[in-house]
């Protein structure tokens, strides 16, 4: 549009220009118009010269013209037909498929039909194979399972389609109905058979336990279609197990008990009886000739690590040999573990239970076999006065009840607390009477004697063997009676010591005894134990008091003077302390003079006084080292004119070396 518009415009531009061109040259507006005709009619001829002489091409191209629009027109006939007959197809293909679609739904339903009516007819026919596999095959064959195991499937059908009221299942019903009787008495047979065999003498009842597990889908059978049946076979399986059970452990835990120490602890080997203790005229002897073994643990302790799962005890084979209490608790227990934990997976496996009801039939395979062995726990511990054996016992039910959790097996969470409540009553009363021996103990039937005393040794071996065997599992029942034990043995060790006439006698025997139950505690137990750490304060206490008595008699004076005079010293009281350089350079003359024999008393003294060489030497080394501290402050104190006079103390160090051991 607008390149038209500029076309206009440029051509009224030329002919405003034209016109001003003729006016500017005054020609005649007529003549001008004469001229233009003119030239028109000259271009007129000339144009029909033109055409004139282009008439042939002109006519011949009319004529392509007009072929042409037959040909165009032909060819719109012919595309108007195509366009007909592809409707038609179009038509005829929607047709076709929506015939193809039906007949493919036709066929999806009647294959559906097809194989849910085949898969029915296969269900619900009885084979020949089927009938003489139930019939003839023994029990124990590949095939007669393979075959019960359709059977039972068809008779899960019909009783299923019974509830429809299947006029198919009449058919096939009969010939089910006997063929599950069939199999059922087979199955029935076999079971008892199977369970008749744990009653014979000297079976491996394992076997025949694993035979049954093997074909344990005949159980299922029995327990889906006759109930009665397995109910049967529950109960003769739980009467003849039972049986064996009580028999056994019954045998084994009598036959246990003829293994025992002949020589056992009784209430006269406490803690604080002596070992000598006078017997009436008719009196037993029935205590231990050595008291100290019921209260050292030595390698008891491995019944509860090496020898947790060691093969049990077998009495006829250990006829001469003889075993302490824990040691045969644990062969039982051992025993019974290993039987009930096979016997409970056994039971949820082939009668398919869980949760109470397995814990139920369990009870009633095992019960009578448990409150047994409780009767005889009962029985065997009123007459056991041994602490360590009970609570090593106690210490083997903790771990035997983990045990049976990590086999998953919980069915004896309740025997194991019927015996902790045997052990822990009588555990208590025992460690009580060992206390109330101690308390009644009177020192002054006993001799003088500075070392260690046969109770401190006791109470130390003792107290750690309680101590390291309830580290894994610690009791606050426990702790409370080894406080009392403790606060008891420290009382009696104070009382002993109080027999003695001067204190540097009592402060001996007090070293001695603390020391012993230190090393023994530290030895058997973690170095952090409240027991250690409590003996190690007293021990150092008393160590420190010891070295002040011993050093007092050889240096008294100087550890006087120091006492006396650093207070003046650090209160700037110079001249005070100035006053006393005569006393000073007489206790300066007199160390001169002696020290080197002070120092050969002190170490013969020390090394004589402690039977363990490590404690007295310790103790030296302890004296020699406040002797060394009291010199410095000493020399500290002194003029210089009494200072000059006062031995080096290099000279004195090279000395004390002489008397460092190197234990």
């Amino acid at each position: 549009m607008s390149q038209v518009q500029e076309t206009t415009n440029l051509t009224e531009q030329l002919d405003n220009e034209e016109v001003r061109e003729i006016l500017k040259n005054t020609t005649d507006l007529r003549q001008y118009s004469r001229q233009i005709e003119k030239e028109f009619k000259e271009v007129e001829n000339k144009s029909i010269e033109d055409y004139i002489k282009e008439s042939q091409n002109i006519a011949a191209l009319h004529n392509q013209i007009g072929e042409c629009d037959d040909v165009l027109e032909r060819m719109e006939n012919m595309l108007m037909n195509f366009q007909s007959v592809l409707s038609n197809i179009s038509t005829e293909i929607t047709q076709l498929q929506k015939k193809s679609v039906a007949m493919s739904v036709q066929l999806t339903n009647r294959q559906s039909v097809k194989a849910q009516l085949s898969q029915f007819i296969e269900d619900m026919a009885v084979s020949e194979e089927m009938i003489m596999s139930i019939m003839e095959t023994p029990v124990t064959e590949k095939e007669f399972e393979k075959q019960l195991n359709i059977l039972n499937h068809k008779l899960s059908l019909v009783k299923e389609l019974s509830f429809k009221e299947s006029k198919a299942t009449a058919d096939v019903a009969d010939v089910l109905h006997k063929l599950r009787l069939k199999a059922m008495s087979k199955i029935r047979q076999y079971m008892l058979e199977q369970i008749y065999k744990f009653r014979r003498p000297m079976t491996n009842y394992q076997i025949p336990q694993n035979a049954m597990l093997k074909h344990k889908f005949f159980f299922e059978f029995v327990l889906s279609n006759e109930r009665q049946v397995a109910q049967e076979i529950c109960n003769e399986y739980i009467d003849t197990m039972s049986k064996i059970y009580y028999s056994y452990f019954k045998s084994y835990s009598s036959r246990l008990a003829g293994l025992r120490f002949e020589e056992s602890c009784t209430k006269d080997d406490l803690m604080g009886i002596e070992d000598n203790v006078p017997k009436g005229l008719f009196a037993k002897t029935t205590s231990l000739k050595h008291k100290s073994t019921i209260f050292t643990i030595g390698k008891r302790g491995d019944i509860l690590n090496q020898q947790l799962e060691a093969p049990i005890i077998v009495p006829h084979a250990q006829m001469k040999n003889r075993y302490t209490f824990e040691a045969l608790f644990r062969s039982e227990q051992y025993a019974l573990v290993d039987n009930a934990c096979r016997e409970y997976l056994f039971v949820t496996e082939f009668f398919m239970v869980r949760g109470a009801q397995a814990q139920d039939l369990f009870n009633q395979i095992m019960g009578k076999t448990l409150t047994l062995m409780i009767k005889n726990l009962e029985t065997s511990i009123q007459d056991c006065f041994d602490t360590i054996a009970m609570f090593l016992c106690i210490q083997l039910i903790f771990r035997y009840q983990l045990m049976c959790h990590k086999r998953c097996v919980p069915a004896l969470d309740k025997y194991w607390d019927s015996l902790q409540a045997v052990f822990w009553p009588r555990f208590e009363h025992v460690f009580r009477l060992n206390i109330q021996s101690i308390r009644d103990c009177d020192p002054t039937k006993f001799s003088k004697e500075m070392g260690p005393h046969y109770i401190t040794r006791r109470y130390a071996e003792f107290s750690a063997a309680i101590v390291g065997i309830s580290e894994h599992f610690p009791n606050e029942l426990v702790s409370r009676l080894l406080l009392e034990l403790q606060n008891e043995v420290e009382c009696f060790i104070l009382r002993m010591a109080a027999i003695f006439p001067n204190r540097k006698e009592q402060l001996i025997y007090l070293i001695n005894n603390y020391d012993l139950v230190l090393g023994v505690l530290m030895e058997h137990t973690r170095d952090n134990s409240k027991e250690a750490s409590a003996f190690r304060e007293q021990l150092n206490a008393r160590s420190a008091e010891y070295v002040e008595e011993i050093l007092a008699p050889h240096f008294g004076g100087i550890i006087q003077f120091v006492k006396e005079c650093e207070p003046l010293y650090e209160k700037e009281q110079l001249e005070e302390v100035r006053k006393q350089e005569r006393r000073s350079l007489a206790l300066v003359a007199s160390f001169s003079a002696s020290w080197k024999k002070s120092l050969e008393e002190l170490n013969r003294e020390v090394l004589l006084s402690f039977p363990s060489l490590l404690t007295g030497s310790q103790l030296l080394q302890l004296a020699l080292a406040s002797l060394v501290q009291y010199y410095h402050r000493f020399h500290k104190l002194l003029t210089p004119n009494a200072r000059a006079q006062l031995t080096n103390i290099h000279v004195v160090m090279v000395e004390m070396k002489k008397y460092k051991c190197n234990y």
